[in-house]
């Protein structure tokens, strides 16, 4: 059974945005530490944007710094990626990901399905 579910992608232009979201119905997602994950094809999925365990400003890939925001909407148990002025190289499947302390792919990390992004 898929406790995450994302939504919210689709086809932008360059320079456009959009914002995938992530929920789930059996599991408080404030009960975990979550990320944002994407994956092109043929190449290693990679950390895009999470919370950190000790770093209250969270973490973000170079490559989307100032670019991409995380997010939680805490009484909607949902948690957000908005991502402005996208580019070719964000295109890839966006996964979301929860951990009970950001020790990411690691037995106790949860994956949803992916939200695909494509960027044109």
């Amino acid at each position: 059974h898929v406790q995450l579910v994302e939504s919210g992608g689709g086809s932008v232009q360059a320079g456009g945005s959009l914002r995938v979201s992530c929920t789930a119905s059996t599991l408080n997602l404030g009960d975990y530490c979550m990320g944002w994950f994407r994956q092109a094809p043929g190449k290693e999925r990679q950390r895009v944007a999470s919370e950190a365990l000790f770093d209250r400003s969270g973490y973000y890939a170079d490559s989307v710094k100032g670019r991409f925001t995380f997010s939680r909407d805490n009484a909607k148990n949902t948690v957000h990626l908005q991502m402005n002025s996208l580019n070719s190289e964000d295109t890839g499947m966006y996964y979301c990901a929860a951990d009970p302390v950001c020790s990411w792919y690691s037995s106790t990390s949860l994956w949803g399905r992916g939200t695909q992004v494509t960027v044109s």
